[in-house]
């Protein structure tokens, strides 16, 4: 029974024995296979994330390290001399532009002016012009005169206009062109037509051009007047005056003279009357609208019984002929065509006295008018009737025009 018991105590401490060996076993298998998965995992680990060599890290810090300082360059502000120096740069640059702007406006005259002389029809033995070899003369003046303006037309012949011999020796000695201006009636070739060719046929001293006369196309007319001449003669000055005005020729020629330094001179007695916006009275302006609000005055511009402009002015409005806007009256017409551009507006007295007394004042004041007619006619009143008179009392020396100097 002892036996029994110890072999029975013996298999039952060999079974606990055998629980506790298996226990054991386990343990370190766990261990075992906890450690080969870290190995595992480290192996994994490496070739996932392979870290960099030492000189990849430093290149690619340099690379960043000069990307930076090109961002920061780029956004930082700029020194106070170099703002300075931009600044600087603007109005110089402005200047450059505006001088070739004038440079290309000059070249493009002159290039009109050329064109214009190279098509010159008359021949009269005037000084050459040094740039087309082409007749210079010193000024042209137009007489704008209508159809039933005969009387007018004789009574200027028989005062302040040479005739004969003596225009023909002024356009050959001075350089001075005189026409009367006028365009062709509404039928062409009729009997207002004819007239004016039989009176040029004796007197030879008309201009004529291809325009409907009438007093509505009077800015019209001035329009063709300068764009005519030009191509008929070189000038330095182109002269517009109406057929009821006296004119003192020598001093006209003396006040032009004195401008020959401005390029682009527009010479007369300059004002600024109202804007007439009522119908129905004299000089009313359609386009009344156009200059601002109800009574303004028109901006400065030469009255229109004389004025001159110089050669460049006159090319400017044969280049652009076709755009120039007319407006009702004509001296408010070429006045609105120069008034944007760079133009030297020069106002002379002188070319808007008074007839006698105020002229003969001036005169014996050692002021002599060139030009000479009544505000309240626009003209001279009854011109006709008493331009010998006013020639007598307001005129200069005959001999002035032969001794003068331009």
């Amino acid at each position: 029974m002892s036996f029994n018991k110890s072999r029975g105590g013996a298999a039952v401490l060999g079974g606990g024995d055998e629980l506790v060996l298996r226990g054991t076993i386990s343990k370190k298998w766990t261990l075992l296979l906890c450690l080969a998965s870290f190995c595992i995992g480290l192996i994994f680990t490496n070739r996932m994330w392979t870290m960099p060599e030492p000189k990849e890290i430093i290149r690619r810090s340099a690379l960043e390290v000069n990307k930076m300082n090109l961002l920061s360059g780029d956004c930082a502000p700029k020194s106070v001399m170099e703002q300075k120096d931009i600044i600087g740069e603007v109005p110089r640059t402005q200047d450059a532009i505006q001088a070739l702007d004038k440079t290309i406006s000059n070249l493009e005259m002159e290039l009109a002016s050329a064109k214009a002389s190279q098509e010159e029809s008359e021949l009269n033995g005037a000084p050459l012009s040094e740039s087309t070899g082409k007749r210079r003369y010193f000024m042209v003046i137009g007489i704008n005169t209508a159809f039933s303006s005969r009387k007018r037309r004789d009574s200027l012949r028989a005062t302040w206009m040479p005739q004969g011999e003596k225009r023909r020796k002024l356009e050959e000695e001075k350089g001075i062109i005189i026409r009367f201006v006028i365009g062709h009636s509404a039928t062409s070739g009729g009997i207002l037509d004819r007239a004016i060719d039989a009176e040029d046929r004796k007197h030879g001293d008309f201009m004529r051009l291809d325009h409907v006369e009438g007093y509505l196309e009077l800015a019209a007319k001035t329009k063709s007047f300068f764009v005519t001449a030009l191509s008929m003669w070189d000038a330095e000055y182109y002269i517009k005056v109406d057929d009821d005005v006296h004119v003192n020729i020598a001093t006209l020629g003396n006040i032009l003279a004195k401008h020959r330094s401005k390029p682009r001179a527009y010479i007369g007695c300059m004002k600024s009357g109202p804007v007439l916006a009522q119908k129905g009275v004299r000089y009313h302006e359609p386009e009344y609208w156009k200059f601002g609000e109800w009574g303004n005055k028109y901006f400065r511009h030469a009255t229109g019984q004389l004025y001159a402009i110089s050669k460049d002015l006159a090319s400017y409005i044969s280049i652009n002929q076709h755009v120039l806007h007319k407006y009702a009256n004509e001296d408010v017409s070429l006045g609105a065509w120069f008034i944007g551009l760079d133009v030297e507006h020069v106002d002379d007295r002188r070319l808007c006295c008074g007839t006698q007394p105020d002229c003969e004042w001036k005169a014996q004041a050692g002021n002599v008018c060139a030009a000479s007619f009544d505000w309240s006619c626009s003209g001279i009143c009854k011109s006709a009737d008493r331009m010998k008179e006013v020639h007598q009392r307001c005129g200069e020396n005959d001999s002035a025009i032969w001794s003068a100097k331009f």
